[in-house]
């Protein structure tokens, strides 16, 4: 599979999500969606991330864009992840990676001498006709933000 260029059509998906729901990719066709890929729920860098856009939730939706969050983890964790931190983003479930690898976010990581596969902390704008607008890999948490919600103002 090659890698996601800014331009390509975004791979859609249906996932379960947070509070029983489903989130289908091509039923927000019309919407921004800011897509971010985050490796596990309650960690101290991805806490911190889905805080961070929490408090730019209203940004973001002023400027006509949701926010998705996805990870491997269970709804039952999304939830419980949720109501702990007053988290106002939508989270879904991969816990098949079918998406988390579509977008190329599956990948070879290294930790003290250790490698193995992990979710590569990733952030993708898809601008309302389905397509990749930008794209952020190996996203450091501080300021990023920030950084996407200028770019989702930015597609106006």
């Amino acid at each position: 599979m090659s890698e996601l260029k800014t331009g390509d059509l975004a791979p859609t998906f249906k996932l379960p999500a947070d509070g029983g729901e489903t989130i289908d990719l091509a039923e927000l066709r019309g919407q921004i969606v800011v897509l971010y890929m985050y490796p596990k729920d309650n960690t101290p860098g991805c806490t911190t991330e889905a805080l961070d856009f929490t408090a730019a939730a209203d940004a973001f939706s002023d400027a006509g864009a949701i926010v998705i969050g996805l990870s491997k983890d269970s709804v039952k964790k999304h939830d419980n992840f949720k109501a702990k931190h007053g988290l106002q983003v939508r989270l879904a479930s991969d816990e098949d990676n079918v998406v988390i690898e579509a977008y190329g976010s599956w990948v070879l990581k290294k930790l003290y001498g250790r490698e193995y596969m992990g979710i590569d902390r990733s952030t993708f704008v898809i601008d309302r006709e389905g397509r990749i607008a930008r794209i952020w890999h190996k996203v450091r948490v501080k300021g990023h933000v920030d950084e996407v919600l200028d770019a989702v103002r930015a597609l106006g």
